[in-house]
C-alpha cells in the first residue's frame, strides 16, 4: 500500500487535494455524473459480461448515490480498489464536502478547531471488537489547525427501513473555511477493511495533509 506516495492533484472550485495516482474519481457533479457513471458501468460490463444483466440496476444505484452525495455537500469523491494477492480487494475512499450548521437560535456554529473538538463525542470500546472513536486536533500544513475524529465506526445505511449499519474505518477532518462563518471543508476517509485500520489512518492523514484552499 506504499504506492499512495505517487500523487495526483485534484483541483475543484475552492480547493485542491492530492490522492494516489492509482485511485479513480466517482463523479458526483450534476453536469457530468450521468455520462461518467454510464462510461464506468460500460467499462466494468465489458470486462465481465456476467454483469450485463445488472447494468441498469448498477447505473440507477450509482446515480442515486452520486445525487445523495452532492445534496449532502460532497464536492469530490476518490476511490481505490486494488488487489495485493489476496482473494478480497483492498478498498477505500476519500470525500471532500462543504458543510455547515447553525444553533437552534439560528447562529452559525463555531468552527474553531478546539471548540469543535470539545463538542465531538469520544466513544470507548467496552470490549474487543466494539466500535470506537477518538477526537483530536491536527495542523494542516499551509492551512492551520483542524478538528478530527478517527476510529472504527458503525455508519448508518442511508434511507434503509431496517436501520442497518456498516462498520468501517473512518477518519473525518473538519477544516474551517476562511471568510465563511459556520462552514467547514470536511475531508472524510473510509474503508471497510478493518484489519488494515492503522494503515488506512496513515493514508487518510497523508491525503488530508495535502488539502489546500484555492487562491
Amino acid at each position: 500500500m506504499a504506492r499512495y506516495m505517487e500523487a495526483l492533484t485534484i483541483e475543484r472550485g475552492g480547493f485542491r487535494i492530492k490522492v494516489p495516482e492509482s485511485w479513480w474519481e466517482f463523479d458526483v457533479r450534476p453536469e457530468s455524473r450521468d455520462d461518467s457513471i454510464r462510461r464506468m458501468v460500460n467499462e466494468r460490463v465489458a470486462g465481465n459480461q456476467e454483469l450485463a444483466k445488472y447494468r441498469e440496476a448498477y447505473t440507477e444505484f450509482l446515480r442515486k448515490a452520486a445525487a445523495d452525495a452532492w445534496k449532502s455537500g460532497a464536492l469530490y469523491c476518490g476511490c481505490m480498489a486494488e488487489s495485493f494477492g489476496g482473494d478480497t480487494p483492498i478498498t477505500g475512499s476519500v470525500t471532500v464536502s462543504l458543510v455547515g450548521g447553525r444553533s437552534q437560535s439560528g447562529e452559525p456554529l463555531s468552527t474553531d478547531p478546539s471548540v469543535m473538538a470539545s463538542q465531538l463525542a469520544v466513544k470507548e470500546a467496552k470490549k474487543e471488537g466494539d466500535s470506537w472513536r477518538k477526537v483530536t486536533t491536527v495542523d494542516i500544513p499551509g492551512v492551520g489547525p483542524a478538528a478530527r475524529t478517527y476510529g472504527i465506526e458503525d455508519i448508518a445505511v442511508p434511507d434503509d427501513a431496517l436501520k442497518r449499519t456498516i462498520r468501517a474505518v473512518l477518519m473525518q477532518t473538519f477544516i474551517p473555511v476562511p471568510g465563511q462563518e459556520g462552514k467547514v471543508a470536511l475531508v472524510a476517509g473510509s474503508s471497510q477493511v478493518l484489519d488494515l485500520a492503522d494503515s488506512f489512518f496513515d493514508i487518510f492523514d497523508a491525503i488530508t495533509s495535502t488539502f489546500r484552499f484555492a487562491d
